[in-house]
């Protein structure tokens, strides 16, 4: 009786007018994201959903994910991607130097995370990784290719974003820019949401202290050469990304530092220890994040047919 009750609600969940709005507008953004990295030299990846390695999401202290999930297939262990990290930096090896994926993520959040409205256990980021790229140029490029997806969307969907009752501006750029010291002395440690409720156009945060491969500036220790787009109006981080640490010493120092088992990064450290990685930069946006952003609905759920939301049981 209850499952049928699950199911009757996941029916007049699916039948809401908001919801088609909303999917035809992640189309548009989908269809201009993959012909703007296209038109600026990308090569467009498959995804990669099994692994014998993925980010450790970690040490960082605003993750909340309670474990990596794994499966045995013929008494190999491997993980689910929790993102494409570490495989971008090796798809470079190829002699590619600019390469995107429409990445499917596993991360199995907190189900505290619930009330956040920005978090999923299961969604798509677009990624990318640049050879010998720096930050700026990766945030010169993001922003580029926020403004040409918001221009699409208010060309291509104004009937259902007047529907959605959503009022979207094109930002100017570029975009302003704040370190974490200067976001944590002004709004506090949980800076995001206060931060992103003062701005009414998309910001960048740099300088977080995070997982192993984002580079450490070699001039400033202790600081990093790494940033994370912040959506306006409350909606939160968009984008994060940075330069990535390619050489061995370096690496191996930051795994040691985290307390990481190395094990685990068996395969990754003997390519970097041959000198085989590229500096490069990159980034990962979440689609449903930007959906959400731009069709300005409460939760990024509910921007999803089969919600994916920490907390919320699983129906379909």
């Amino acid at each position: 009786m209850n499952q049928c009750l699950g199911i009757l609600r996941v029916v007049e969940y699916l039948k809401r007018d908001e919801l088609k709005h909303v999917l035809k507008i992640q189309t548009t953004v989908l269809k201009t994201l993959q012909q703007f990295m296209i038109s600026r030299g990308f090569v467009q990846l498959m995804p990669i959903v099994t692994s014998t390695l993925t980010d450790p999401l970690g040490p960082d202290p605003r993750s909340s994910v309670i474990k990596t999930p794994t499966i045995d297939y013929y008494g190999q262990r491997l993980v689910l991607t929790q993102s494409m990290i570490l495989h971008k930096q090796l798809a470079l090896i190829s002699g590619l130097d600019r390469i995107f994926i429409f990445s499917p993520n596993i991360r199995l959040e907190r189900k505290e995370r619930i009330v956040t409205g920005k978090h999923l256990f299961e969604f798509t980021q677009m990624d990318f990784e640049i050879a010998h790229a720096t930050m700026d140029d990766v945030m010169r490029l993001v922003e580029d290719m926020v403004v040409e997806t918001i221009k699409a969307v208010k060309k291509y969907r104004k009937d259902e974003l007047e529907q959605l009752e959503r009022k979207l501006k094109v930002p100017e750029k570029p975009f302003r820019v704040y370190t974490t010291h200067e976001m944590e002395e002004e709004f506090g440690k949980d800076w995001e949401l206060e931060a992103s409720k003062a701005h009414t156009q998309p910001f960048w945060v740099v300088c977080h202290k995070r997982e192993f491969y984002d580079r450490e500036d070699p001039e400033k220790p202790g600081h990093y050469r790494n940033y994370d787009l912040v959506w306006p109006e409350g909606f939160g981080e968009a984008l994060s990304g940075g330069e990535r640490e390619w050489e061995y010493e370096r690496i191996i120092r930051r795994i040691e530092r985290d307390g990481l088992d190395k094990s685990k990064y068996e395969q990754y450290l003997e390519l970097a220890k041959l000198g085989l990685l590229k500096p490069s930069a990159g980034a990962g946006i979440g689609i449903e994040r930007f959906v959400r952003f731009l069709a300005g609905v409460e939760h990024v759920g509910d921007v999803q047919p089969f919600r994916r939301v920490p907390g919320e049981e699983v129906i379909v």
